[in-house]
């Protein structure tokens, strides 16, 4: 099951489509405590942030994760565009595993839902 904190509904869908072809589980939350709850409940295998959703708080959502020791351990993702150097470099100083341009996001969204999802 993977936890995203997207809300544009671009992505949203092409992470929805893309989820029931390859068979992830998705769940959806959009607030920092909504995030933070969701994650502590469902124990995900990736949380997926759209790092320009300012109602998420990816950063401070991140930080948050990487500084509880019962959260620290769920890998977390997000995309960005590429020229927002500031906002990449923040999502990494906060503890982001991996951060991706928009385009490698999408082009590779089969393979980042499925990575770490348990095999049957």
């Amino acid at each position: 099951m993977v936890l995203v904190a997207v809300d544009d509904m671009l992505f949203s869908s092409k992470i929805r489509a893309t989820a029931k072809q390859v068979g992830v589980d998705l769940k959806f939350a959009r607030t920092p405590a909504d995030i933070v709850s969701q994650a502590r409940e469902l124990k995900p295998s990736l949380v997926i942030f759209d790092i320009n959703c300012a109602k998420a708080d990816p950063i401070g959502t991140v930080a948050l994760l990487k500084a509880d020791p019962e959260l620290s351990g769920i890998p977390t993702a997000g995309f960005v565009s590429h020229v927002d150097t500031t906002l990449i470099m923040a999502a990494r100083d906060a503890g982001m595993d991996e951060v991706m341009a928009r385009s490698a996001f999408a082009a590779n969204l089969p393979q980042i839902l499925t990575a770490r999802e348990p095999r049957p």
